[in-house]
């Protein structure tokens, strides 16, 4: 396990805003089922995901550039349509080792 240091108090104000945005995005139940579809299905274009959950594309792609903006998931043009695919690194940072650090910045 790699040693981490406790950020400076301006990093870790960044840390907590960065991490408000992630969690706030989190906490939709509609956005944890985009999440899931896509950890589910890989890369799926927006027409499909419309489908899947149900929802209009342009509530859906309200619900899209919240995740985006979290950097929870990742977008790409491919022609005239918008695919969307989780970003994995992310979600599996979201409990990193920086977070606990900066909640237990005591503990080896």
């Amino acid at each position: 396990m790699k040693e981490t240091m406790a950020p400076s108090k301006a990093n870790q104000n960044q840390l907590f805003q960065t991490y408000k945005v992630k969690f706030k995005a989190l906490a939709d139940e509609l956005r944890l089922k985009i999440m899931y579809e896509l950890n589910q299905r890989g890369q799926v274009c927006v027409c499909d995901l419309t489908d899947i959950v149900g929802l209009p594309q342009s509530k859906l792609s309200y619900h899209l550039r919240i995740l985006l903006d979290a950097s929870l998931i990742q977008q790409e043009k491919i022609g005239t349509w918008n695919y969307y695919r989780l970003n994995e690194t992310e979600v599996k940072n979201l409990l990193s080792e920086e977070l606990c650090c900066i909640f237990y910045p005591n503990n080896p």
